[in-house]
Order: C-alpha cells, then structure tokens, then sequence
C-alpha cells in the first residue's frame, strides 16, 4: 500500500459523461434487484481475471453518491476527516461560530470529551447531532405550513401562522431549557 497525504480534492466530471452514465445504470439496477434475502455483495476487479476485492458497503455509499453527482455534472470534493475534531472543526462542519458550538457543548447538547484545556468532539456525535437537528428544523417547518384554501380570508391565514409560530417557539424553549 503506498503512503499519501490525505488531502481535500475536488473531482469535476469529464465533458462527456458516457461511462458515468453506463456505470450509474449499472448500480441502480443492481441495487433495484437487490431485493433478495441475501445481501448484495459489491466487486471492485483488476485487469487481470480473477484478481478482484470486495468492497465494503460504506465504500460501496460513497461510489454511488459520486457516481450519481458526476453523471448529473456536479463536481464532487473528497475530505477526508479525523474521527475526533476540535471545536472549530466542529463548528466549520455544523456551519455555526465556534462559540454556539461551545454554547451546545457546555449545554450537554453534544457529548465532549476535555484533552487537557481543551474540548474534543467525535464526529459520529456531532454528526448525530445535526442530523437531529434537521429533523427539528423540517418539524418546525411543518408546523409553521399553513394551508391557505379559497374560503379562509388573509387576515385569518396570518392569524393562523402566528399561532404556529409561537407554538414552534414555545417548543424551542421548552426544549433548549432541558
């Protein structure tokens, strides 16, 4: 195995993206016949017959997502990243100011561990955390949705949407309090 730098790289799909297609088509049907009882195995192959790897599943993840993006004719960047980040490579990866993140720390709302003065996230917890976050955001989003139909008038449509809101907030209260 040769040793190389680990560093960010950004992959832009070639201008005419025949294989990309030939190889998207292959994994989707594939995995539309997946549906079997036995877990679909994934094979990486040499040049050579027989000479071929399995590929674990979450490589397997990774293949598609960028498979799927370049054939749309996205570019794709590949970063790698350590298991444990310090706070402001948390804070990057949330996309919020390392103080907020410090604030979520401090409130138990993301588990840390303290290396000397300093505080330490694992990736799977801040991962986990934004992810839930997500869901509370696409929540609120839902309840803040009002349905306007031909017999309610504005006035009472706004009336309707103010009350959601202050529901959302109350929640978000009662919630960043526990």
């Amino acid at each position: 195995m040769s040793t190389s730098v680990l560093t960010q790289e950004t992959y832009l799909p070639e201008a005419d993206g025949r294989e990309l297609v030939e190889v998207f088509d292959f994994l989707q049907a594939h995995e539309a016949a997946g549906k079997a009882t036995v877990p679909a195995r994934y094979l990486l192959a040499g040049a050579t017959p027989g000479d071929q790897v399995e590929l674990p599943t979450e490589v397997y993840r990774i293949l598609r997502q960028v498979v799927e993006a370049m054939s749309s004719g996205l570019a794709v960047t590949v970063v790698p990243q350590s298991l444990t980040l310090t706070t402001q490579q948390g804070a990057d990866l949330l996309g919020v100011s390392r103080p907020t993140l410090i604030k979520l720390l401090d409130g138990s709302r993301i588990s840390f561990e303290r290396v000397g003065m300093h505080r330490r996230i694992q990736l799977r917890d801040l991962l986990a955390y934004r992810e839930k976050r997500r869901e509370e955001q696409y929540a609120a989003l839902d309840a803040t949705a009002v349905s306007i139909d031909g017999e309610e008038d504005l006035d009472s449509a706004l009336a309707n949407l103010r009350e959601a809101r202050r529901v959302v907030a109350e929640r978000r209260r009662a919630g960043s309090s526990a």
